[in-house]
């Protein structure tokens, strides 16, 4: 699949998340062999590491779903969708490494949600994607090691944060 075809696909699924959020996200991927993970966001998740009780550091109001999904048959390849509400025009956005709880590295950098919405396919090998070293299959493989966070300029640390869970 080519990257428009890919890009497209990510985008019909962001749409389609957006019609459908309250509705289950097995409903839209039945039927495919790919990994699919979700996680809801919102700034409780958001932790400080510097403060030694962890305090909260996000947005109190901010909410959102990413999904993350492997393409059928691609597994150099990783696409996901963001939807995020109540927080300030996003800047930036990423997958991390790490624990909920526990603030870890980035390994994927994905389009800010500047209008609330954002979805993109990332490739192996795309300059500027993956951070040294790391590959769509590492994170499709075990996608409750990783967490997705927004961040904002009020937020530059994360407004929003959610861990990534296997949907069944």
């Amino acid at each position: 699949m080519n990257r428009t075809r890919k890009t497209i696909a990510a985008v019909g699924a962001a749409a389609a998340v957006s019609a459908a959020v309250a509705l289950p996200v097995t409903s839209a991927f039945a039927g495919h062999e790919n990994t699919v993970a979700k996680a809801s966001l919102n700034g409780k998740k958001e932790v400080d590491d510097t403060v030694k009780n962890k305090r909260i550091v996000g947005d109190k109001n901010g909410r959102g779903q990413a999904i993350v999904f492997g393409i059928d048959g691609d597994p150099a390849t990783l696409c996901y969708s963001l939807i995020v509400k109540k927080i300030k025009t996003a800047t930036g956005a990423h997958i991390h490494e790490g624990a909920p709880g526990e603030n870890g590295p980035v390994v994927a950098f994905l389009a800010a949600p500047g209008d609330g919405t954002a979805a993109d396919c990332l490739t192996d090998g795309e300059e500027g994607k993956f951070a040294e070293g790391v590959t769509a299959a590492e994170i499709l493989d075990n996608p409750e090691d990783y967490y997705v966070n927004v961040h904002n300029e009020q937020f530059p640390g994360g407004a929003i944060r959610g861990q990534l869970s296997v949907v069944d």
